[in-house]
């Protein structure tokens, strides 16, 4: 297996939930100079989606060549709709991602901004209010949606930028010349630089060349791991790979907890709920969190490891979803990273096998149908993909 490609020297911070990510992404929005990358699955009509828009037109104005790519499925077509004439007006550029799924079942779940080369935003933030649901509207949530990305500065930089603008150029409709000729102008770009220690690989996943890469670098970081992995996801529901390196590693003596969300889907908690017995047999942790709606993708292994990105460990992201992550390699911030997943784990509630092993038989056929049903609905979904 191919180990990550890490840069030295870059600072990265790390942003939890909407009030620490949108005044940093406007700010930097409103300083931008020369150009912005802006890439989003979902861009809601709330007022947090009308200050990010009317950020990104403002920079536009100003003469910032600007370009925003939104997922057709995850933004909505009427949104979609209504969204890009305001920034066209605003001398933006605007593409949707797949309308009107042309493409297949493919999405862009990425959460992107590059501007001006020297800052970058990722995560699994996506631009829409804190306290609502983002799949109920107008449901508002108990406490703010628990979510993280991070904040760029360095030579990485480069790398999310060149991820971005081939995104930019695969989701548009340019012959292959001009396409070679983009792409050969993107290996050219400056390199930034940075005083700060951390070291930082960026990791995409798509059904090119990328197809399997955020699955690898879990399965390196925990087949690794010596002392403990911390692991939080929305959803739940990877494939047979990423399940054996858990329970390897459990088996091995490694501490490894799961803080999953629950209480959004039924259907998917169901099917999380069928690999429950087999990773507590295998001295798996799992904690379910329901304080309010858990929309983080992150992890922490050892001392050493972390990430924060787009990507669920479920099928749709692992195997099908355009995703991208960063992994980053420093003490300092896995510390920070551990102490926030381990706030997210107290909130949450431990499932205790011995009371799970007391599941009524009618309530384990129903996890175990969730489970056949959705492995169905990933192999057509996926057929031709993966």
């Amino acid at each position: 297996m191919r180990s990550l490609t890490f840069v030295d020297n870059n600072d990265i911070a790390l942003l939890q939930s909407g009030i620490a990510f949108f005044p940093a992404l406007i700010e930097a929005l409103d300083a931008a100079q020369h150009e912005v990358l802006f890439e989003t699955y979902i861009f809601a009509e709330d007022e947090t989606g009308a200050a990010v828009r009317d950020a990104l037109a403002r920079a536009a104005l100003r003469g910032v060549k600007v370009r925003v790519l939104v997922d057709w499925f995850g933004t909505g077509h009427r949104c979609c709709g209504r969204l890009g004439p305001t920034l066209l007006e605003a001398g933006a550029q605007y593409r949707v991602f797949n309308p009107w799924c042309r493409r297949g079942i493919a999405r862009s779940h990425r959460k992107i901004a590059v501007i001006d080369r020297e800052v970058a935003f990722v995560g699994g933030i996506n631009v829409n209010d804190d306290w609502l649901c983002d799949h109920a509207d107008g449901h508002r949530l108990p406490a703010p949606r628990w979510d993280f990305a991070v904040r760029v500065r360095g030579p990485l930089v480069a790398q999310i930028h060149h991820e971005a603008q081939v995104q930019w150029a695969r989701s548009g409709r340019l012959r292959l010349r001009k396409r070679l000729q983009l792409f050969r102008e993107m290996r050219n770009q400056p390199i930034p630089s940075c005083e700060s220690p951390a070291r930082a690989a960026f990791v995409v996943r798509d059904n090119l060349r990328n197809r399997s890469t955020i699955q690898k670098a879990y399965l390196q970081a925990l087949g690794h791991a010596r002392h403990s992995v911390l692991l939080a996801t929305p959803y739940f529901a990877p494939g047979r790979k990423f399940r054996k390196a858990l329970a390897h590693a459990a088996r091995r003596g490694v501490q490894v907890t799961l803080l999953i969300g629950v209480g959004e889907f039924k259907i998917q908690d169901a099917v999380a709920h069928s690999f429950y017995p087999k990773l507590l047999a295998d001295g798996v942790r799992v904690v379910e969190y329901r304080k309010t709606q858990l929309h983080a993708k992150v992890a922490v292994v050892d001392d050493d490891w972390a990430t924060v990105g787009s990507s669920n460990c479920d099928g749709l992201s692992l195997f099908l979803n355009q995703e991208a992550n960063v992994v980053v390699s420093d003490p300092v911030f896995a510390a920070t990273m551990r102490e926030h997943i381990e706030r997210g784990i107290a909130d949450g509630k431990e499932v205790c096998p011995q009371e799970f092993a007391h599941t009524g038989w009618l309530r384990r056929a129903t996890y175990g149908m969730a489970y056949m049903a959705y492995k169905l609905v990933m192999r057509v979904v996926t057929f031709g993909y993966t």
